[in-house]
């Protein structure tokens, strides 16, 4: 089936595999005590092979390597999915090749094997800065493996990011503000920076229910992200999306495809797609778990799950939902492409409610969450959308 080629697609390649499960992560992350390293390069090119069927007319814009712990992955596996995929699909001249990585000792002295193979960017789960605050986080590796990581990060790859958790437990504004003033010092040009929530089925969630307090309340959380926002904004490094900060043109072209609602594959267990073919726009998903999923490919091919239509009602509420985490928020053009509707359809009262608490803000034929909005942005959305 052809396909349509009215953006560019992007690649997600998620690897399952962790040394350890991190107590705050809900990510499909699995820890295994070995791993056919042959037999997994095999099965993910095999699903590569079957989902890139019908994108020959595209331009791949990013590859994303994600998990677990893609920089457990052999870098045999990188070079070969990287290779299989711009063949069957032309690469974008300036395309973006992101590995996510793990700063212990042994995986950051992969970084040159990964170069070679052709990532072009790396992301670093820093997390913390100091010993304490990662012991805390259940993190493998101490403060000075991750300056190391970070040297050498810098010296293999063109362009590196790294995330940092806060919002930690007795976390005040004043160590903040140090920690977030080593950060930039160390930062190339993209910073993640995400406040630790509990999330259902975490070593932190059953902590927390027996009665832990885990994370800054609510009030602390809110003066964190503000000065967040105002030091990076003033150093340089604006908030390009709620937890992302970049200089400019650093930003993360493979995250903007989501954000902006293009085209992306997922391969991989538990990797999730949204795609569309003849003209059509589908959601897919793939068997969560490591062992299902390669069986299901060994077997068919393929290691899909489910494969669904998403009708404009569904597509509305998705650009909105993901266009609006963006400081430049959603131009109505967007909507009107791929929906025929533009913000007429939202309900006018409460999105003038939005508009009159500062909320949000509606100028030059977009649609935008000012950082007041962004802070609050799931009930924003819950209201702006119910």
């Amino acid at each position: 089936m052809a396909s349509s080629s009215a953006s560019p697609l992007a690649l997600y390649v998620h690897w399952p595999f962790c040394k350890a499960k991190c107590p705050y992560c809900d990510f499909n992350s699995h820890v295994r005590d070995g791993i056919d390293q042959a037999r997994w390069r095999t099965a993910l090119l095999a699903e590569l092979d079957a989902a890139l069927v019908g994108f020959e007319d595209r331009t791949l814009t990013s590859i994303f390597f994600g998990g677990g712990t893609p920089s457990l992955m052999d870098p045999e596996t990188t070079a070969a999915l990287i290779d299989r995929a711009t063949a069957r699909v032309a690469p974008a001249q300036d395309i973006e090749i992101t590995l996510e990585a793990n700063p212990t000792s042994v995986e950051a002295g992969r970084f040159r094997d990964y170069r070679d193979a052709g990532v072009n960017r790396v992301s670093l789960g820093i997390q913390a800065l100091d010993d304490e605050s990662l012991r805390f986080l259940g993190r493998e590796h101490s403060a000075a493996e991750a300056m190391t990581a970070i040297d050498l990060a810098r010296e293999n790859f063109p362009r590196m990011s790294f995330d940092l958790i806060y919002a930690r437990k007795g976390q005040t504004p004043e160590a903040w503000a140090a920690e977030l003033e080593q950060a930039i010092g160390l930062a190339a040009d993209h910073l993640s920076l995400y406040q630790l929530t509990i999330e259902s089925g975490t070593r932190f969630y059953t902590r927390s229910q027996l009665g832990e307090t885990l994370t800054a309340d609510e009030e602390v959380g809110a003066a964190l992200y503000d000065a967040t926002q105002e030091r990076l904004e003033a150093l340089g490094l604006p908030a390009y999306e709620v937890s992302n900060h970049a200089r400019p043109g650093a930003e993360s072209r493979h995250n903007l495809a989501y954000w902006r609602y293009w085209d992306y594959v997922g391969i991989g267990p538990g990797a999730h797609g949204r795609e569309t073919r003849d003209g059509a726009k589908r959601a897919t998903t793939r068997q969560r778990l490591p062992e299902r999923w390669i069986e299901a490919v060994e077997r068919d091919g393929h290691g899909l799950n489910e494969v669904e239509a998403v009708d404009a009602d569904r597509q509305y509420r998705e650009i909105l939902l993901m266009g609006l985490r963006l400081s430049d928020g959603v131009p109505e053009d967007r909507l009107i492409r791929a929906t025929g509707r533009g913000f007429e359809a939202l309900d006018a009262d409460r999105l003038q409610n939005l508009i009159d608490e500062d909320y949000a803000v509606l100028a030059d034929g977009a649609l935008a969450m000012t950082p007041a909005g962004r802070l609050r942005l799931n009930a924003v959305l819950g209201y702006l959308l119910a």
